[in-house]
């Protein structure tokens, strides 16, 4: 057996059957050669009563001094009573992230979010995760992959910080499912980007501009009465819109709206009277079981944006985006003087950080009190406004 070079292995002639040459300085290194010309370096070892064997590499993408320092690793792993050789079977039929997207997808985000948020999931997926990392195997994916992935995002930092909070889930379910050791999720310690929340909500003029509008589409016959009331209810309620969107008439009690299903389970939203008389002007159809009623018979409105559009720049708002009408709602009860757990309770929100974000707002109230109180001691006290103090400049 003489020691494997390069010219050695390239001058072996293919056979009708594949064959071994052995390298005479590494005991259990070789290379096979296939009736098709193709060679590959291999290394076996005694296991157990057992020989066993696996691919190394082609020929050309290795060298067979680099083949033969391979060997020598997995040999000497051997040695030490190890089995590489099964490490490198179980490591081939390892899953790859592809697989764990899939199963990801179908076993979780299916089964356990709503249809909003999984179409928003499967956008990660298929959109950023995918074509990243989807040909690594789920165990390789370290780190460094996944801040390399969340930096690329950068420009974007909302989507970055999501697609991290994807992979983060998945990694902890592959620790679940075996697919990775316990502890190991590569997305720990990778600091999310800061996001610039944007709150808008409208002003007091704003607000009449939009009721104007409003009222001029209900006259004109621009937009449908559904389209209209649907508007009004989100900003009278500070629903969702999907809240609204699908709204059927059998959620309506007289003094509440029940809703069994929404983005944080199931909600009973307090129907003022404002918002009972908006639906008081609706006329129902009776083969149709939502208030907000589509073109489509027996079906909700599904596209509230284009209207929406149409109307904000009748009102000369062209920025306003209909969540900013949630936002109005919020920031309207937090200047009124309501306590900021109860703005909370009226949005539906599950965590009183989620709040907080209007906090600012409550020191409006407060200036105006101190205002208020001032005056009126001032007035108690005589005081009058101060008079012009003259300064005298001297040269």
């Amino acid at each position: 057996m003489p020691k494997l070079t390069k010219r050695f292995v390239e001058g072996l002639t293919p056979k009708a059957k594949d064959y071994f040459a052995w390298d005479s300085e590494v005991k259990g290194f070789g290379v096979r050669i296939l009736p098709s010309g193709a060679r590959t370096y291999q290394v076996q070892y005694p296991k157990g009563g057992r020989t066993g064997r696996a691919s190394i590499g082609r020929h050309g993408v290795l060298t067979p001094d680099q083949a033969r320092s391979k060997a020598k690793d997995l040999l000497g792993k051997a040695a030490m009573g190890e089995n590489p050789i099964e490490d490198i079977s179980i490591h081939r039929r390892a899953s790859t992230m592809n697989a764990l997207c899939d199963r990801f997808f179908e076993m979780h985000v299916l089964e356990r979010c709503k249809p909003s948020t999984a179409a928003e999931y499967k956008r990660c997926l298929s959109l950023f995760i995918k074509p990243a990392v989807g040909a690594f195997k789920v165990v390789d994916v370290e780190r460094k992959d996944i801040s390399a992935l969340h930096h690329k995002l950068k420009a974007t930092p909302y989507q970055a910080n999501r697609v991290l909070g994807v992979l983060s889930k998945m990694f902890n379910l592959a620790e679940v499912w075996g697919l990775r050791p316990d502890g190991s999720n590569p997305c720990r310690h990778v600091p999310k980007f800061r996001e610039k929340k944007r709150e808008a909500f409208l002003s007091q003029n704003e607000l009449q501009r939009l009721g104007a509008a409003l009222a001029t589409c209900e006259q004109d016959g621009s937009e449908t009465v559904y389209v209209i009331a649907a508007f009004r209810l989100l900003i009278l309620t500070g629903c969702r819109l999907g809240e609204i969107q699908t709204l059927k008439w059998d959620y309506i009690t007289p003094q509440r709206m029940e809703l069994p299903d929404t983005k944080t389970g199931a909600r009973r939203i307090p129907l003022p009277q404002a918002a009972r008389d908006v639906l008081g002007g609706l006329p129902r159809q009776l083969d149709n079981p939502y208030v907000i009623c589509g073109a489509v018979a027996g079906r909700h409105i599904t596209d509230l944006q284009h209207p929406w559009r149409r109307i904000r720049e009748r009102a000369g708002l062209p920025n306003t985006r209909i969540h900013d009408l949630r936002h109005t709602y919020a920031s309207n009860a937090v200047s009124s003087g309501m306590p900021i757990q109860m703005v909370g309770k009226l949005l539906g929100h599950t965590q009183l950080q989620t709040t907080m974000r209007y906090a600012h707002l409550a020191d409006e109230p407060i200036l105006k009190a101190a205002e208020e109180n001032a005056a009126s001691l001032q007035l108690a006290l005589g005081i009058n406004n101060p008079p012009t103090k003259i300064v005298r400049i001297v040269s």
